[in-house]
């Protein structure tokens, strides 16, 4: 199967591709068929003969017309809407044909997924969109679509398995986290800082004795206002760190089900956010671009190998 239908986007039906076989409707067809011819040539009824003789040809007729059903069609995978796991993640396909040629009822589907119906009459192209199951996280390959059609009287089977070299990302399960991982103070350069340093002049407060004499506001003590200080803060803000420590007491999926979760949760928010795995760092952000950046570092993610971390320990 691998070496006549390998793995490629777009591809075209031909002869080489394509299967053709009676349907349970066909097998009905021919059985009716040979007894007609049997009692016909039996009592010698020519009437029934030519019957029999007429649906041989219907029949014959019937397997042209499935088989160029399917003849000259060509798929294409356009795109994949990354799913969490359980969900039904979805693939739009693109099906086209060239020249006048009209097709009727082409069934696209996947064993375990949907199944839709695709018509090409007025227009040569068109969309179809079909869902496909997901169970674990990751790069999804949703294996090989079946194509088939039974037009136009249902008695043969035209049918073919393609891999269009679709991947849909899977992301991993939410699963409610329960309380949302403490903020911490992050420094524009997006280290950890302190709440007061030397940077930013954040008003007066009153003098304590051992405090810097350079931090001495001198003109308001010429006025008679008393000693003081100037206070200084340094340039942070509160930044949610979605840590991989802070679910410790799950498995390694439990862990990202709940990180997961809150990733969805707080993106809700303006709030800045960053993750923090085991060999992967994502510095604090919002928006769709940094949301979808951090979900797939959690749908990808692999612990480090045991023998990584005792060569880098």
């Amino acid at each position: 199967m691998r070496k006549r239908l390998p793995a490629q986007s777009p591809q075209t039906l031909d002869r080489f591709k394509l299967f053709i076989f009676p349907s349970a409707a066909g097998a009905g067809f021919l059985v009716v068929t040979l007894l007609l011819w049997l009692v016909g040539t039996n009592y010698e009824n020519n009437l029934v003969i030519g019957l029999a003789f007429l649906l041989t040809s219907l029949f014959v007729v019937s397997i042209l017309h499935t088989f160029g059903n399917l003849s000259g069609v060509t798929l294409r995978a356009l795109d994949s809407v990354p799913a969490f796991v359980g969900e039904d993640a979805e693939v739009t396909l693109l099906v086209s044909a060239e020249g006048g040629r009209q097709y009727e009822n082409i069934l696209l589907g996947w064993p375990d997924g949907s199944t839709v119906a695709a018509n090409l009459l007025d227009s040569r192209e068109t969309r179809c969109k079909l869902f496909v199951p997901t169970r674990e996280r990751g790069w999804m390959d949703p294996g090989r679509l079946l194509v088939e059609t039974y037009y136009p009287l249902g008695l043969m089977r035209c049918w073919t398995w393609l891999d269009l070299d679709i991947r849909v990302l899977v992301y991993p399960r939410p699963i409610y986290g329960g309380k949302v991982p403490p903020a911490e103070a992050v420094a524009d350069d997006g280290s950890l800082a302190a709440d007061h340093g030397s940077e930013d002049f954040n008003g007066l407060k009153a003098y304590r004795p051992g405090e810097s004499l350079r931090h001495i506001a001198w003109k308001h003590y010429a006025r008679g206002q008393g000693l003081h200080t100037k206070d200084f803060t340094a340039l942070v803000d509160q930044r949610l760190w979605l840590d991989w420590e802070f679910f410790d007491r799950f498995d390694k999926e439990g862990r990202l089900s709940r990180l997961c979760y809150w990733v969805l949760e707080i993106s809700k928010t303006q709030n800045e956010y960053g993750l923090r795995l085991p060999g992967v760092e994502i510095r604090p952000g919002k928006g769709l671009e940094h949301k979808q950046q951090v979900l797939k570092a959690l749908a990808l993610f692999a612990p480090p190998a045991r023998a990584a971390r005792q060569v880098a320990a």
